[in-house]
């Protein structure tokens, strides 16, 4: 079994030499590492992921997207840039990390995953240490690191959820999207012992709209997981999202004064508020690490 969570400060070896390492002589500021997910496909996940970033950006924040949507990556697409590389080059030591990171509008960085992330669990130590080195390069630069999962319980949304710091749900007020949601929760609480999930309601009609939605997944998690859930905002139903993704191009860029783009505002505002302490999980080569360790003990009925 993958090992569960406990309080900051607690693990194996090589957890404590990772943080000794941020702790100690490097004293590093922690960065937020926050997961986006969701039970299933069609919630809008990435056009959250690529606004949110865009609007970090936008509060002065460094921002780098793993699109780690495997199989499925299209972000590059979504904001109309060229990727010809993936980590899949970096783990052939074909590319260093820096020619794989591409530029996105605002300044934010990307790093396509592909399917590279599925070829982790195959690399020798040597090669693990070597990754996490090249990695650990981008911590300097980096204050919020953001992870566009595949939807779904695979066992690769599994690694990069419970190697987050955050994990940030996004659901729409579908019925099917709402049982996905909580279907992830659920596998995540009872089987690694994962106990803080945020909200965002998607693509709703009003406020009220996304405040029941939430009331309701709520109340369910807490009546049967003893769950409790942080709500995030909403982003509204809005004509101007469509226009954005056919000119490939990211809704704040475009529209920062629409209704969605209003709420992106707000969503990046919660992030900044919600700022890490220095005991959390704050550095990527800690968050890799993880997905490495992940890799090897997570219990085949997860696949």
């Amino acid at each position: 079994m993958v090992r569960k969570r406990g309080k900051p400060g607690s693990g194996g070896d090589e957890g404590e030499n990772v943080r000794g390492e941020r702790l100690g002589k490097n004293k590093r500021s922690c960065i937020q590492v926050i997961a986006v997910t969701s039970g299933k496909g069609g919630v809008g996940k990435t056009n959250v992921v690529a606004n949110l970033g865009y609007a970090l950006t936008r509060l002065n924040k460094r921002v780098l997207i793993l699109d780690a949507d495997i199989g499925l990556a299209n972000l590059d697409v979504l904001l109309g840039l060229t990727s010809k590389y993936n980590l899949q080059h970096v783990l052939n030591g074909e590319k260093s990390i820096s020619e794989v990171v591409i530029s996105g509008p605002g300044g934010m960085k990307i790093l396509p995953a592909s399917s590279g992330v599925q070829e982790l669990s195959n690399l020798n130590k040597a090669q693990r240490l070597c990754l996490l080195s090249e990695l650990n390069s981008l911590h300097d630069e980096t204050d919020v690191l953001l992870i566009d999962t595949s939807a779904g319980i695979s066992s690769n949304v599994m690694y990069f959820n419970l190697a987050a710091q955050e994990i940030l749900i996004v659901v729409s007020p579908e019925p099917t999207s709402i049982t996905d949601a909580y279907a992830i929760m659920k596998i995540l609480f009872l089987k690694y012992s994962e106990n803080h999930f945020k909200l965002l309601v998607n693509s709703v009609k009003s406020a009220e709209e996304a405040k029941e939605v939430f009331y309701h997944l709520s109340l369910v998690a807490q009546k049967f997981l003893n769950l409790s859930i942080d709500y995030w905002g909403y982003i509204p139903q809005d004509e101007h999202i469509v226009k954005a993704v056919r000119r490939q191009k990211a809704l704040i860029e475009l529209y920062p004064n629409s209704p969605a783009s209003k709420s992106f505002f707000d969503l990046a505002k919660k992030v900044c508020e919600n700022q890490p302490n220095v005991s959390s999980r704050g550095s990527i080569r800690f968050f890799w690490s993880q997905i490495l360790e992940n890799q090897e003990a997570l219990p085949l009925e997860v696949l």
